[in-house]
């Protein structure tokens, strides 16, 4: 396989960026005095937000009309804000009281971000509704201004401030959809964006799972976080597509849906952490490591189990 294919794969690139930033945490050889917290919140939300930008701009106004297509829009919400963010929510409520309070604040960050902005072009990869995934990434990504403020202001808003958190959001998904429309009509390829994006997750896999100090937590809550984690990917998506299937959706519909309810922007979530909580991101960022860790697990699975290529075919040849 040629380095253009290797770059280019979401699966390989999160799974080399997975094992190169624990082989570097469990090495001990991250350089944290070099690349402190300062400048590792300031180089994250630089990339998310170049990230963003390129991401967004792929992805025009038209054919948006939320009264023409409002079924498209609210599924879109539901599915990518709310339905996505019940279970890190209840993880948050269940731990908030106990001593790892510190740390289950990261379930607020995972909760409160939309799914990720490459939902779109995974659908079209999938044959899923990518018109609708696009739609919806448009609408949930601009509800979002409005979202993560509310979610960590009814959670954490006695131990943030607030104004720091509007700051966040505006930097790295305001101004990525404003500045997104002056790239709309240049064209990009497809490869150079996918390498290009994926060669940034590299480096926020490795910015915040490698300086992660996964030291300060016990061994049983690194299992906990784990499995809401895993609740949250692998146990939403299959239950999306087993409840979905038997009420007989078509697969398109299924395979946005599924992405949309599953498939987090664990970028905005350590941007976010970074930039709002100070010395408690480091507690809060041993939550958002641990789901990045299962999350890589879940796309893996996606891509070789739960959307493989003879299912998509049979399933789509069943329905035409």
């Amino acid at each position: 396989m040629k380095a253009k294919e290797l770059l280019s794969s979401s699966a390989f690139m999160m799974s080399l960026a997975l094992i190169v930033a624990l082989l570097t945490n469990l090495g001990g050889v991250f350089p944290g005095e070099v690349l402190d917290a300062d400048l590792r919140s300031n180089l994250t939300v630089l990339f998310l937000a170049i990230m963003m930008t390129l991401a967004l701009s792929r992805y025009t106004f038209s054919n948006l009309s939320p009264v023409a297509h409002w079924k498209s829009v609210l599924r879109a919400i539901v599915m990518g804000l709310i339905v996505a963010s019940l279970i890190p929510l209840a993880g948050y409520y269940l731990l908030k009281d106990t001593e790892f309070g510190k740390e289950a604040a990261g379930l607020i960050f995972i909760a409160a971000t939309p799914f990720a902005a490459s939902v779109a072009p995974l659908s079209y990869i999938l044959r899923g509704d990518m018109e609708h995934a696009a739609r919806g990434t448009i609408y949930v990504y601009v509800l979002s201004l409005v979202w993560i403020p509310f979610i960590v202001w009814v959670t954490l808003g006695e131990t943030v401030d607030i104004m720091t958190v509007i700051e966040a959001v505006i930097e790295i998904i305001g101004i990525p959809l404003v500045v997104s429309r002056l790239l709309t009509r240049f064209k990009m390829s497809r490869e150079f964006l996918a390498i290009f994006m994926n060669c940034c997750i590299f480096l926020l896999v490795w910015l915040s799972v490698g300086s992660t100090n996964f030291s300060t937590s016990t061994v049983g809550i690194l299992v906990v976080f784990a499995v809401i984690a895993a609740l949250r990917s692998f146990g939403l998506g299959n239950l999306i597509e087993v409840a979905e299937k038997r009420a007989g959706l078509p697969w398109g519909q299924r395979v946005a849906d599924i992405l949309m309810s599953s498939y987090k922007n664990k970028g905005i979530a350590i941007a976010m952490c970074a930039a709002t909580l100070g010395p408690d991101a480091a507690f809060a960022m041993v939550a958002i490591a641990t789901s990045i860790v299962v999350e890589i697990s879940w796309v893996i699975f996606m891509d070789s189990v739960l959307f493989n290529r003879r299912r998509m075919e049979k399933e789509l040849a069943a329905e035409a």
